[in-house]
């Protein structure tokens, strides 16, 4: 649905890095798409968690639409688990736990949500993935993206419409049925299983077939793959991973405070995390330490009045950027020799070997004629 840029604030807080969603333009013809995106970045504005991403500001310039967050430099889970199986390495169980847990606060704190009048917003995020997981190089850890979640904002909740990623789908989801948080439990707990076990919890050929072992519910414990897995932590697990609802553990609350005893055995420090991110990534860790330093001391100025801040020069696309539109090649001038020297010694070096190349021929073709007589 969109792009997603770097940028500043034009001058409130020149310091704060922001990522900056745009909707595509062919979209925004979408009245459909626009009200989605919008209700996603009001949505988002209302979540004040230190482990929710902050949305800063929704809107639009001359139709372009966009939300911008705050900037988190890291990787996302689903970065460092391909990177962990590409090096044949394993997340260490207490990093594991302690992301389950932090995520599972962030969960349980939107869950409870309450608009200004007192009234639930029932909100379930139903993405619950890797990919929406951040972990910061410092250690911190981040959910990223409430963009599909049913809460009382929408104008009609789309029963039957599957929305979200079928792998990280609960069995309830992929039928179709009413959700409740008792769902993001169950995609937590697939998450914790991936970490555990660096390996897809569910996987297949087809759409159709995944999205028939989620039905199922057919499922070992991590152990069987990670024999660092303790008893207890299979169990928990399992439980998050039950088929029925009713079976799992009732709110994210429950899932963190039954994994905090565990965490505490490891006496794990949440740099132990920043520490393997910055070890999987090394050059992107300075890469994005140079781009922080760059936005922050050389993007100070604001964009003209009337150009979106997001064609601002210093704002730096996250995406690969647009070819440069071929331009005619500029009249010739009178340059000094200095302008066209570079470009003389290959021309002279291939005229010569043209030349050399003929004189050759020559002489050969006149070898040969005096051979035949």
């Amino acid at each position: 649905m969109a792009e997603v840029f770097y940028g500043l604030p034009a001058a409130d807080s020149p310091q704060d890095v922001l990522a900056i969603k745009c909707m595509r333009p062919q979209l925004a013809k979408q009245e459909r798409f626009v009200e989605m995106f919008i209700r996603e970045g009001r949505l988002a504005m209302m979540l004040e968690h230190d482990n929710i991403v902050r949305t800063v500001d929704v809107g639009d310039v001359d139709g372009r639409f966009y939300i911008a967050m705050r900037y988190v430099p890291g990787k996302d889970l689903n970065q460092i688990l391909k990177r962990c199986q590409d090096a044949g390495r394993r997340v260490p169980v207490p990093h594991a736990i302690f992301i389950s847990m932090v995520v599972s606060r962030a969960l349980h704190y939107a869950h409870e949500l309450k608009n200004p009048q007192g009234r639930s917003l029932n909100i379930v995020n139903r993405d619950v993935s890797p990919a929406n997981i951040r972990v910061t190089w410092g250690g911190d850890v981040k959910l990223l993206d409430f963009g599909i979640a049913q809460a009382v904002m929408q104008v009609q909740s789309e029963i039957g419409i599957l929305k979200g990623k079928f792998a990280y789908m609960s069995p309830e989801q992929i039928r179709g049925l009413p959700l409740d948080r008792r769902t993001d439990v169950f995609s937590s707990g697939i998450v914790l299983h991936e970490v555990l076990t660096c390996e897809r919890l569910f996987r297949d050929d087809s759409e159709f077939a995944l999205m028939e072992k989620v039905r199922r519910g057919e499922i070992k414990p991590p152990s069987a793959i990670n024999k660092r897995v303790p008893p207890e932590l299979d169990a928990i697990v399992m439980r998050a991973l039950d088929r029925d609802p009713n079976g799992r553990f009732q709110s994210s609350l429950e899932l963190a405070e039954a994994l905090a005893p565990l965490l505490e055995r490891y006496q794990f420090e949440p740099a132990e995390l920043g520490g393997l991110a910055r070890s999987l990534f090394p050059s992107d860790y300075r890469k994005s330490e140079r781009l922080i330093e760059r936005m922050t001391t050389s993007g100070q100025e604001q964009a003209p009045e009337g150009v979106p801040e997001f064609d601002d020069p210093t704002h730096i696309p996250v995406q690969k950027s647009p070819k440069p539109a071929r331009s005619k090649p500029p009249p010739r001038t009178n340059r000094s020799s200095r302008d066209v020297k570079p470009a003389q010694p290959e021309r002279r070096s291939t005229k010569a070997i043209w030349i050399a190349t003929a004189v050759l021929l020559a002489g050969a073709v006149a070898l040969l004629a005096i051979a035949l007589r």
